[in-house]
């Protein structure tokens, strides 16, 4: 049984870091044990144009604790107004690493994204011309969908559509949560990538909503039935470089998750890597961890390998902390609900 494992240092293609307090309380749970990460723009004003990813990156960097090593690799917020230059200038300047398709109304802040996608095909097209990759929240907002179904009627009715419309547009399908979005990021042909967070690897609806409902495993896209799961498991530990490592670690204060009207979003960065590799462990993949989690998201985003490495060790179940102090409140860390032998050692 292997005791020890040292692998190139992991990304996280998917981090929300909110801003002010907020950002200086969860930021150093990232920066600790990951490189580099794709920072969410849906902010409170959203980070819609160059200047505004630019201030923000400013404010990152400043709330990073001292000697901390940690790059964070910043996103636009697409809107119907988005401009193609704008875009364009900021990805020209290395300030801008992909752009973040939200459905209007699909999650947290989302109340800007896009309602008519006829009108970003611009953008998408300038975009496709670049090389600029498109981040998308798979899911359709039509009343009349069931929440469960979401993703499925995305993939068709607008994932694909924009796919065929635009060629050369690169894709990553952030945070998929079915058998079939991993279906269709396996087959589809051109240049696509899924990111898979921890949540969805290790739970399903019957863990948030059986015996009571658990708001800390409240999130969007919503856990799904158990039969998704084992695909999501084999999608991450099977070695196919389309699929790589975004936590979707969004924290909210822990009176916001538990109320009446609960936030979506597991706040998982602390803890990430030690259920990420007891996922890959409960597998027999831990030979494919270093791909999932260090190599398959460079590769897609045309960047280097990380060379500084990290160590996970397994012993004992780890003790998962209650919460993390921030200045806006308590933020509860997600725990699964059951044993976890691996932490990061160095």
């Amino acid at each position: 049984m292997t005791e020890r494992l040292t692998i190139r240092r992991p990304d996280d293609w998917h981090l929300h870091l909110r801003d002010g307090e907020m950002l200086k309380g969860v930021l150093p749970h990232s920066a600790r044990d990951f490189a580099r990460a794709i920072i969410m723009p849906n902010l409170v004003p959203p980070v819609v144009r160059g200047d505004d990813a630019r201030a923000y990156r400013d404010r990152i960097l400043a709330a990073l604790p001292e000697g901390a090593d940690f790059t964070p690799l910043m996103t636009l917020y697409l809107t119907e107004d988005t401009d193609p230059d704008d875009v364009a200038e900021a990805h020209a300047s290395g300030l801008v690493t992909a752009v973040k398709l939200y459905p209007a109304g699909a999650t947290t802040n989302s109340a800007s994204g896009v309602r008519d996608f006829d009108k970003v095909q611009g953008v998408l097209e300038r975009m496709a011309e670049i090389g600029l990759p498109l981040c998308v929240h798979g899911e359709v907002t039509h009343a009349d969908v069931d929440i469960f179904d979401r993703e499925a009627v995305f993939i068709d009715e607008v994932l694909d559509p924009i796919r065929r419309a635009t060629p050369g547009l690169r894709v990553v399908m952030e945070h998929i949560t079915t058998e079939d979005a991993a279906e269709y990021v396996t087959e589809a042909t051109g240049d696509i990538g899924a990111t898979i967070t921890i949540q969805h690897l290790m739970l399903d609806r019957n863990d948030m909503l059986a015996g009571g409902i658990r708001p800390h495993f409240y999130c969007l896209p919503i856990l799904k039935r158990g039969t998704h799961r084992p695909a999501l498991v084999e999608a991450a530990t099977g070695g196919n470089p389309r699929f790589f490592l975004g936590t979707d670690s969004a924290p909210h204060a822990t009176d916001l998750k538990e109320n009446a009207c609960g936030c979506a979003g597991c706040f998982t960065a602390p803890i990430a890597l030690s259920c990420l590799t007891e996922v890959f462990d409960e597998a027999g993949a831990l030979d494919r961890l270093e791909g999932f989690a260090s190599l398959h998201g460079p590769a897609f985003y045309g960047l280097p390998v990380n060379q500084a490495t990290i160590t996970l060790e397994k012993g004992a179940p780890i003790d998962f902390s209650d919460s993390v102090p921030t200045g806006a409140g308590p933020v509860t860390v997600f725990n699964p609900g059951r044993p976890v032998h691996w932490r990061v050692a160095s």
